[in-house]
Order: structure tokens, then sequence, then C-alpha cells
């Protein structure tokens, strides 16, 4: 497994953007695609954003496409998930997850390691 971390979380007004973090510690030869997942109060875990080990493969949910952006830094075991137009309903915790198998799936038990959380708000 991968042990996740991830930063960059805060209080962001509607419209503005926000960069969240996610460091990895995994063994040298290890592989993996990286998603974003969020929970909001009372509500289900849902899937964000994904990226391949390569990061030629990106899936969004309809709900953030063409707001966020996911990317990868595999130099330095990193990956982003950057929040542009943020909007109140994106309030949330926002949890980084890997994916071993690097199977280019969104759901949530496809990914078999997972960060603590770091909460996002959004004021309006």
């Amino acid at each position: 497994q991968v042990q996740l971390v991830e930063s960059g979380g805060g209080l962001v007004q509607a419209g503005g953007s926000l960069r969240l973090s996610c460091t990895a510690s995994q063994r040298p030869d290890s592989t993996y695609a990286m998603g974003w997942f969020r929970q909001a109060p009372g509500k289900e875990r849902n899937f964000v954003a994904s990226i391949s080990w390569s990061g030629t493969e990106t899936n969004y949910a309809d709900s953030v496409k063409g707001r966020f952006t996911i990317s990868r830094d595999n130099t330095k075991s990193t990956a982003y998930l950057q929040m542009n137009s943020p909007k109140p309903d994106d309030t949330a915790i926002y949890y980084c997850a890997a994916d071993s198998t690097d199977s280019g799936s969104y759901y949530s038990w496809a990914f078999d390691s997972w960060g603590q959380g770091t909460q996002v708000t959004v004021s309006s």
C-alpha cells in the first residue's frame, strides 16, 4: 500500500482558486493511479477526478469538469487538484487515493490506499 498525505485545503471564496496536493510514499518500483474523492457533511463520498500513472489518462466528475484539473509529478511522488472557480457546493473533505493496479476506474473500491482528508470550505 501507499501512504498518502494531503495538503492545501482551507477556506476559499467562490470564484477563487485553490490547489490541493497529495504526496505519496511508496516502494520505488510501484506504479499507481491517483484520484480525488470528496465527502460533504451527511453525504456519501463521491469521485472527483483521477489520473493514470503515466498522466495521459484523466477522468472527472461532471460536476467539476472545466473547473478542476488533476495532474501529477512522479519525480515528487505528488498529485495535485487545481480547483478553479469553486462553488459553495464544492465544500467537503477531500480525500486523495491510490489505485495500485492503475485500472483507470473511478469507483472508490478500486482504490486501495487513502489519505486522511483535507477540508475545503467555499464561501459565497
